[in-house]
Order: structure tokens, then C-alpha cells, then sequence
């Protein structure tokens, strides 16, 4: 049986395009974390141009729409040399997956996972980087976290969109990524579509070992998540648990489109899966219906700039007890992030 679904009430546009260089294509890719060294919150995010940056929350921390947070520029890194080429993306702050959106502190220091490019195939991967402060500078591991798999993998042609969280009682940390395939898997529906993966890490160790994929593009064509699969966020659930917020799509890829939509095809759409083992690397469930079709967009979504895809979903969970859910939506490289709010419980 499914979770019920929340109720959500558009807020409107969070973080706009910047004017300058700075985010000034897209503003998007969310992940809040407290940040007790301002006593408010502290958003990493995917800001392009550099393909990276941050954002502090102002004022009250249980209002968090328009208005409320401050974009201050790209990440710092102490040895960007560390880099396979200049350009890295997507970071998402180490979690603590039993308090939501809380940063896990592991042997005294924060975790950060990014994706980089590799610059002779141009292939995405996984770096890790460490701080003594959510805020930074952050120092990159040597060397590549998640690497590609083999030529028939599913995860041949990047390793993207990670997510990671650290569970103290195992002492492991539990990442969660998309892979796309080079060559077409064996599976009836959306052959050449990115699935969803986890890998794990012991303490203390450099070693990753992967673990398969966990969510592969849903095999009822039309289900809106029957087309490629994106990130996701896990969070503990009321009815399981846990959910996952995740983004997808129920647009199949085709190997022979050369666009810059050729891997992830609009439209991306956000919804829930769901999954009640203990250690949740399997038995993980589609819900049957997104949060919302892009084409049941009011008018109103639309003169705001919403429109064609629904990204990378984020869901806070704020002091009153509601729910924000972030997103970035616009045409391709020209996003901004957005947000909804429900009073429905999630856990």
C-alpha cells in the first residue's frame, strides 16, 4: 500500500537567475542543511555558472519562501587541483538519514559529494570533500569517490546527481546515484534510460563498493517514471519506513537524439517511492502518480517561469511541522528553483 499523498500549495520562485556570472543559467539541484554556526539554514546547490554555490537562509527559519534566502556565490575548495578537469556540479551535504535534514558530522568533520567531469570522455563521477564548517572551505579527497562501471553497465556513461547519507550504527555511509548506460540494458521499457544505485562506504576506509541499482525506470509505460530516473532524498515515513523524493521522467531516452535533453527527455517530474526494509537498498516502490504533471501547471506557475520540467526535488521539514518541497523548473540550462509548502505529515 502506498503512502497518501500530500497536498501542496505553490509558494513561488525561491532563488532566481543571477544577473551576473555567477548562477546566472541555473539556480537549482537543493540541499538545506541547519547550520548551527548562523542558527538558520544553509543551502548547497547546483549554481551555474561555476556549476556550484551556496545560499543562507534569512530571518525566521520556519518561513522560507520568496524573499528569504541570500545567494552568496560558489563553493570554496583548498585544492581545486584536485579536480579531473574545471568544471564540477551538483553537491549534496552528507546527511544524518534519521534527522532530516541535519548534516552528519563523521570523526568530527562535515562530508560534501559533487559530480565531476572526467575531461577526456567528458563522463560524469563522484568526488568526496571534507570541512570543519557546513559554510567551508571544502578539502577533496584524492582521486575519485564513484567511478564508471563497465562498457555494459548501467552506469557506463555517468555516475550523477549523488546523494549521501551516514549511518553512525553501522559506521557506513550509503550514497545513492544515477547511472547511465552507454549501451541498452535488458529490460523492456526505456532501455537506454538512467536508473537509480546505491554504493557504500565503511569508516574509515577509501574503498567504495557499489551495490546495483535500487530504482530502474518503471516497466508500466506512461507511469511517470517509466522514462529515466534522477536523484533522490530519503527521509523516514509515517506509513514506511521510509520515502524517497525523487525526480523522473516518463520520457524514454533515444540513443539516436543528439540534443541536449538526448539523456534526461522532458519532461522530469517529481514524486515519492517508498521502501520498508531497515537498510533501504531494496524492495523500494513507485508511487503511482507524481506530485504533479507538468502539463496541470496553473497559469499562474507558468507566468512565473515554470514550465517544460519539474527538477531535482528537495523536501524541508520545518519547525511548525509543515513540509517545503524545492525544485528548479524552466527550459534546459535556464532554471530557477521554486517551492511548495504542505501541513500533511510526512513522517
Amino acid at each position: 500500500m502506498e503512502q497518501s499523498t500530500p497536498t501542496w500549495t505553490r509558494q513561488g520562485l525561491v532563488l532566481p537567475r543571477s544577473k551576473d556570472s555567477y548562477g546566472s543559467h541555473v539556480m537549482g539541484d537543493p540541499c538545506i542543511v541547519w547550520d548551527s554556526e548562523i542558527d538558520n539554514w544553509r543551502m548547497i546547490l547546483f549554481s551555474d555558472p561555476p556549476g556550484h554555490g551556496q545560499a543562507v537562509h534569512l530571518g525566521n527559519p520556519a518561513e522560507v519562501g520568496p524573499g528569504t534566502w541570500q545567494f552568496e556565490g560558489p563553493l570554496t575548495f583548498t585544492n581545486p587541483e584536485a579536480f579531473p578537469s574545471t568544471s564540477t556540479h551538483k553537491p549534496w551535504i552528507i546527511l544524518d538519514p534519521y534527522r532530516p535534514n541535519q548534516a552528519a558530522k563523521i570523526n568530527g568533520r562535515f562530508g560534501l559529494v559533487v559530480v565531476s567531469w572526467l575531461s577526456e570522455t567528458r563522463s560524469k563521477v563522484i568526488q568526496q570533500a571534507w570541512s570543519d564548517k557546513l559554510a567551508g572551505p571544502w578539502t577533496l579527497e584524492e582521486g575519485i569517490t564513484i567511478p564508471l562501471g563497465e562498457p555494459a553497465d548501467f552506469d557506463a556513461r555517468h555516475v550523477d546527481a549523488v546523494s549521501a547519507y551516514y549511518f553512525e550504527e553501522r559506521q557506513e555511509l550509503l550514497y545513492f546515484y544515477m547511472g547511465y548506460p552507454q549501451q541498452a540494458q535488458d529490460r523492456a521499457v526505456s532501455p537506454y534510460g538512467s536508473a537509480q544505485a546505491f554504493a557504500t562506504r565503511k569508516s574509515g576506509e577509501t574503498t567504495v563498493t557499489k551495490g546495483g541499482v535500487i530504482l530502474e525506470p518503471c516497466q508500466q509505460s506512461g507511469h511517470w517514471a517509466s522514462g529515466w530516473v534522477g536523484g533522490l532524498q530519503i527521509l523516514p515515513g509515517k506509513e514506511h519506513r521510509w520515502i524517497a523524493i525523487a525526480n523522473a521522467s516518463p520520457s524514454a531516452p533515444d540513443p539516436r537524439d543528439k540534443s541536449i535533453a538526448r539523456e534526461e527527455p522532458a519532461p522530469s517530474l517529481g514524486g515519492f517511492a517508498y521502501c520498508d526494509e531497515e537498510w533501504p537498498v531494496s524492495n523500494w516502490q513507485w508511487y503511482s502518480q507524481p506530485v504533479e504533471w507538468i502539463d496541470m501547471m496553473p497559469q499562474e506557475a507558468i507566468d512565473a517561469g515554470e514550465g517544460v520540467n519539474f527538477w531535482r526535488q528537495y523536501i524541508l521539514l520545518l519547525p511548525d511541522g509543515k513540509a517545503a518541497l524545492f525544485y528548479n523548473s524552466g527550459s534546459y540550462g535556464k532554471e530557477q528553483m521554486y517551492m511548495k509548502i504542505t501541513g500533511d505529515a510526512l513522517m
